[in-house]
């Protein structure tokens, strides 16, 4: 944590705006400078002020490393090019012959990374469900070095117990990495629920403005850390300066962005689970979530992200996606603008439809990441869209 603003003494959205950052020693700006320099001066051979090279660190860079971390309650953050890079950089702590334990409903980018990339190389992979508390233990196996856990998860939006598995895997050697893109640090600390690793792909409610991409990765563990800013600057996947100090600005508005998403999205969930064109909606601020008592355990607020599925088949559907007009037809999450898509034919194509049929991700499942738009203005829109049905 940053020394200065230790989260005992101050509150979340202090800390988002102040953390890591201090007034320009030259000028006095109270921003944190944009700093578009590759290669900074010596005094002497090996004698520099902090900076060497800006694949290995940039200020702008840093003060929005420290500024997350300390949100998360850690020390140490690493900003990557994007989620992906982050994700990669954690499987590149493993060597060939490592097992990871992964929960079965993720993003499709990092199935498809994990299956046709690193299982490639060596490293097994076993896909479990583990919203069953016994799912994960049955899959530990002598060589498991990860365990890798999203939760909310994408798109089914299943809630996972981070504190149980990281029970589990400390037991057995290994490290526990959560991806909490969904909750962002506002809404779920999994450091503090006994995580190793958090990864962010920063693109989504972190920077919050749909105008970069980018991730993170966060830790207290200094070891760990070490190893990550070996593997950071050996594989140059590096944040540029200019998108550092985009998510930098975007921090500062973190809390009062993720309260509106999460009141407009349950305002959208309860409207579509009262609509007769709509056959169930998973939202883990509902009751009628599976996992809505653990949601409410391990998380401070429930974010913008939900899914429902239409009652009617791929035609149906599609005439409800293209219906809308205050919602975006597009992929991603997490921006200021609501948006809606197909999980099966977009964000989720890259699996196997033998693995989207298992996990329920149907012809008829739309995933909404509720924005901050005029709350009356999003359910006109999805009611108008409906009709179409």
């Amino acid at each position: 944590m940053t020394p200065d603003w230790p989260p005992d003494e101050f509150g979340f959205e202090t800390r988002a705006i102040h953390a890591g950052q201090s007034a320009d020693p030259t000028t006095g700006a109270v921003v944190t400078p944009l700093y578009l320099t590759s290669t900074y001066v010596h005094s002497a051979p090996g004698v520099h002020q902090g900076y060497d090279y800006s694949r290995s660190g940039n200020p702008t860079r840093r003060a929005f490393e420290d500024c997350v971390a300390n949100l998360e309650g850690a020390r140490f953050g690493f900003a990557m090019a994007s989620g992906s890079v982050g994700t990669a950089t954690i499987v590149h702590l493993l060597d060939a012959g490592d097992h990871v334990v992964a929960c079965d409903d993720m993003y499709g980018g990092t199935y498809r990374q994990f299956e046709r990339v690193f299982a490639r190389s060596g490293i097994e992979f076993s896909y479990v469900d583990m919203t069953d508390a016994d799912g994960l233990a049955r899959a530990i196996e002598k060589n498991t070095r990860l365990v890798w856990v999203e939760t909310p998860s994408n798109p089914l939006l299943k809630v996972i117990d981070i504190a149980r598995c990281a029970d589990v895997a400390h037991a057995c050697g290994a490290l526990l990495a959560v991806d909490n893109t969904f909750m962002s640090p506002y809404f779920q600390r999994p450091l503090a629920l006994g995580a190793d690793l958090v990864m962010h792909s920063t693109t989504k409610y972190i920077n919050g403005h749909s105008d970069l991409i980018g991730g993170v990765v966060i830790t207290d563990d200094a070891a760990l850390a070490e190893k990550l800013r070996f593997l950071s600057n050996a594989l140059g996947g590096i944040q540029s300066a200019f998108d550092a100090y985009l998510c930098l600005r975007s921090l500062k508005t973190l809390a009062v962005r993720m309260r509106a998403h999460e009141s407009n999205a349950l305002a959208v969930a309860r409207f579509l689970e009262g609509h007769r064109k709509i056959e169930s909606v998973r939202y883990t601020g509902l009751e009628s979530h599976p996992q809505h008592a653990l949601a409410n355990e391990q998380m401070s607020g429930h974010g913008g992200m939900l899914v429902c599925n239409v009652r009617g088949d791929l035609e149906a559907t599609r005439r409800f996606l293209q219906g809308v007009k205050v919602f975006a037809l597009a992929e991603s999450l997490g921006g200021v603008e609501s948006l809606i898509e197909h999980p099966a034919i977009m964000t989720h194509a890259s699996l196997p439809a033998s693995v989207r049929q298992s996990l329920g991700i149907g012809d008829n499942l739309v995933r909404i990441s509720v924005g901050i738009e005029s709350q009356a203005d999003l359910l006109a829109d999805l009611d108008r869209a409906l009709a179409a049905v």
